[in-house]
């Protein structure tokens, strides 16, 4: 992506301050496939209490998960982490990531978990398309311009 010019508010390093580290996209992981509660989180994760307890409070700061309150009988009051639509938003990178590792990392017996339609049964692909319905096929297909928001850095 070679950029003619550069700007202060880039949303890539907006976006990585909030998810890009290892934990943070793993408990979005745990999200994405139904995993709300703490104790259970923590158990899929291997993350340890501190960082988890830091991770999944970053993401409701940011509104990226929602707290629901919930309480088993006799015990008391926990919360429940649900994502919220700004967290739902994350699926296609997630998948992403999930592909590239698949592609890269795998073992050679292949990847370790396949997403399929629900519907149909077919594996999940991602595409890139513009507004018109052209696919894109990688960056040489892109022309990167400032957007509306844009504060080109000066030299």
């Amino acid at each position: 992506m070679n950029v003619p010019f550069r700007v202060d508010n880039c949303s890539i390093e907006r976006t990585l301050d909030i998810v890009g580290e290892k934990w943070t996209f793993l408990v979005l992981r745990e999200a994405f496939s139904g995993v709300r509660r703490f104790a259970d989180m923590q158990a899929v994760t291997g993350a340890p209490r501190q960082v988890l307890s830091a991770r999944l409070a970053r993401l409701v700061e940011e509104g990226l998960l929602r707290k629901e309150p919930y309480r088993e009988p006799g015990q008391r009051q926990r919360d429940e982490y649900r994502l919220t639509e700004k967290g739902r938003d994350l699926y296609p990178l997630l998948v992403a990531l999930m592909h590239w590792g698949d592609r890269y990392l795998a073992d050679d017996e292949g990847p370790p978990v396949l997403l399929t339609h629900r519907d149909c049964g077919a594996p999940i692909e991602l595409h890139f398309r513009c507004e018109d319905g052209h696919e894109v096929t990688g960056p040489r297909d892109v022309t990167p311009l400032p957007g509306a928001g844009a504060r080109i850095r000066s030299a």
